[in-house]
């Protein structure tokens, strides 16, 4: 879904503290539901669960977005996500190890619940970090030139050498850098209009 300039003023998670705005919960729903499945997945849920765990994780956000405060240095969005999605996390589990044929998940929940927050914000944040990315990217790259999305990606994402880069694509080593250096510009744009944050892990 593409970001238009109202988006980018005022960033998707303002939006959403409008219940009536569908495009916005939609294109959040469409952002941040894989990143919780994936989550849910990796701890060990089966796909059907781990859906379910994601639609409580919604519902959740969707009741207490209003309350959110966005204010970078007191708490970010992705720290309050995880939050929300650990907490129904676990109350799956709990509820699973209550049922009489339900007791496998009980070591899941157990090695949850000891890993170090550090440990498991580090793995939560990495998957936030990409695919935020992963988003921006697939919405700006029809909104530039083949050559100058295929200079960036080649540069940055192969990390390649930027002659090589040239010549495999009949440009100068400066028209490249260049791409590089549009193209970021647009990923950092794209990635502040959904949660408002300038993030250092898009610096030069």
């Amino acid at each position: 879904m593409q970001a238009d300039g109202q988006t980018t003023r005022r960033s998707l998670l303002l939006q959403l503290r409008d219940a009536r705005n569908a495009e916005a919960w939609e294109q959040f729903v469409e952002i941040y539901t894989p990143l919780i499945y994936g989550f849910c997945r990796q701890h060990g849920l089966q796909d059907a669960d781990a859906a379910d765990v994601s639609q409580e994780v919604m519902r959740a956000v969707a009741q207490a977005i209003g309350r959110f405060e966005y204010n970078p240095q007191r708490g970010r969005f992705r720290t309050w996500l995880l939050t929300i999605t650990r907490n129904k996390f676990r109350s799956y589990l709990a509820r699973q190890r209550r049922e009489p044929h339900g007791n496998g998940e009980t070591a899941t929940l157990q090695w949850l619940e000891a890993q170090p927050a550090p440990e498991v914000e580090s793995g939560w944040d990495t998957a936030y970090h990409r695919r935020l990315i992963e988003v921006a990217a697939e919405q700006i790259r029809s909104e530039v030139q083949p050559s100058t999305w295929e200079a960036f990606r080649q540069l940055v994402w192969e990390e390649r050498d930027g002659k090589a880069v040239a010549q495999s694509l009949g440009l100068s080593v400066g028209a490249v850098y260049i791409a590089k250096t549009r193209v970021l510009a647009r990923l950092k744009e794209r990635v502040r209009a959904i949660d408002g944050e300038a993030h250092e892990w898009l610096q030069e």
